[in-house]
């Protein structure tokens, strides 16, 4: 097949009338039709956001990618663009993988990784590079006939001649800088950066992290940045062996906070944190508003499982919602973008209810959020039920001895089950949570952002009921409050 822009477009346009509703999200972004999954090029330009992702638009499933485009005055409501890029290059014909973009003199520039098959076997026979495109109205792109601008020849010695994608770009000192992801061929991610005065050319900088043998066995999607007089690396590690109750999916990510060296090519750092404690979070990207703050978004799924909209629905995978990040006592705290007050429906509010077993709040919803302060007493467990239904039910649960939070999903509907857990302490006897539903996702930030737990559920439409529970003894909710979505 060839692929181009244009025929991707013309597919979208002809096509997307098949979209069954059942689980669109309300409130996040998706594809228009097809397949979505890491999000690239996520910019605040020419006066509003930009956000590109990978993006298979003939099938929900994954394929030769492509960089689907949407964009948004405000991070909530999103307007479809025509696909931006199509592998349709000698130097991309198998895939235009994931990337970034900057802004230069005006234009929109993208520079991402072409991803090429050398053999028959499509897993193991191919090999990557990094290639520009560049828009000067934002909306149509043409890439560079001098690509690739960063090949396999720069590859340095001891790192895979095959993983070597995902450029984040990024401008410091008035030089232009791209870390990418890789590996050593033995088991340990990495990540390597470039430099160059103008985007065209590009020396190797130095390989400035590199896995310790606990970090898994690649690294993709790198983001690197200034935040609060530190510089952070947020990349996702490949296959990284569960540690205690986190990175317990396939692929995870996570963060360092440390000292970025670009003389020398090294980023030293501390330690690593996860970015996200669920089940549905993977290669997130930042970008810079025209308010300073430093916002990032995720790919709302994972990798290797089947998705329940891949059968005869026409499109898979979707977008966390914007979160700010902040630097904050050394550790990343993440919150939902504040522009979601404005899409905020009418106040349902409960005060100081006393929770012993479990209650029926007698509210109802499928895209809302909460925001609710627990006051722990003297029960073993308490937390939330949500999209209820008979035996359907999405269970947050705090246990205050354990200091351990839970996200089960076993009776969520159809599509996996599973649990997922976190430490977090308790604040002056507190725990506060703003929990996020939207039809097929939940997304629960934890004591101001401390920690955020992100999954995908598929209930019956009917599952909308919302429950309140304390067991082994008594609770307080000292303040409830929902509003739906709209």
């Amino acid at each position: 097949m060839n692929y181009t822009t244009t025929a991707a477009d013309r597919f979208i346009s002809e096509n997307k009338h098949l979209l069954r509703p059942d689980y669109r999200l309300n409130y996040h972004l998706m594809s228009e039709f097809g397949w979505m999954n890491d999000p690239n090029g996520f910019i605040f330009y020419d006066g509003q956001f930009h956000l590109f992702y990978q993006h298979y638009p003939y099938k929900p499933y994954w394929g030769p990618m492509h960089w689907g485009h949407a964009v948004s005055a405000d991070l909530i409501k999103w307007r479809y663009m025509p696909v931006a890029i199509a592998p349709d290059q000698p130097f991309d014909r198998d895939g235009c993988f994931s990337g970034s973009a900057v802004e230069r003199g005006g234009e929109l520039v993208l520079m991402y990784t072409g991803h090429i098959v050398t053999g028959p076997d499509k897993d193991k026979d191919y090999y990557q590079v990094q290639n520009i495109a560049v828009s000067r109205d934002g909306a149509t792109f043409v890439k560079w006939n001098t690509n690739p601008v960063i090949d396999r020849a720069q590859i340095p010695d001891g790192v895979s001649r095959k993983d070597f994608r995902d450029p984040k770009v990024f401008e410091r000192d008035g030089r232009y800088y791209a870390v990418l992801g890789s590996n050593d061929g033995r088991g340990n991610g990495l990540i390597l950066m470039y430099r160059s005065d103008d985007l065209a050319q590009w020396t190797f900088a130095g390989e400035i992290a590199r896995s310790d043998g606990t970090l898994g066995d690649n690294w993709e999607c790198p983001d690197l940045f200034r935040l609060g007089g530190r510089d952070v690396l947020i990349m996702s590690p490949q296959r990284m062996p569960a540690q205690g109750d986190h990175y317990r999916n396939l692929h995870s990510t996570t963060y360092m906070i440390g000292e970025l060296d670009t003389d020398n090519g090294v980023f030293l750092y501390d330690g690593y944190e996860p970015v996200d404690c669920g089940f549905d979070f993977y290669a997130p990207q930042t970008a810079v508003d025209d308010k300073g703050r430093r916002i990032v978004i995720g790919w709302m799924e994972t990798w290797e499982t089947e998705i329940p909209t891949q059968n005869g629905h026409h499109w898979a995978g979707a977008m966390t919602l914007p979160r700010e990040v902040t630097l904050v006592d050394g550790k990343l705290r993440f919150c939902p973008a504040a522009e979601l007050a404005a899409y905020r429906g009418p106040l349902e509010e409960i005060h100081e209810l006393r929770l012993e077993g479990e209650t029926d709040l007698g509210l109802r919803g499928d895209s809302y959020e909460l925001d609710v302060v627990f006051r722990a007493e003297t029960a073993v467990e308490f937390g939330l039920k949500l999209r209820v239904d008979g035996a359907e039910e999405t269970v947050l649960a705090y246990r205050p001895n354990e200091r351990l939070f839970r996200f089960n999903r076993d009776r969520s509907g159809i599509g996996l089950g599973g649990e997922r857990r976190t430490a977090i302490e308790l604040e002056d006897g507190r725990l506060a949570l703003r929990v996020f539903v939207d039809k097929s996702s939940v997304e629960v930030f934890l004591q101001d952002g401390r920690k955020v737990m992100t999954g995908r559920i598929y209930p019956g439409e009917n599952s909308s009921g919302i429950r309140a529970f304390a067991s082994g003894g008594s609770c307080r909710i000292e303040v409830f409050r929902k509003w739906d979505i709209n």
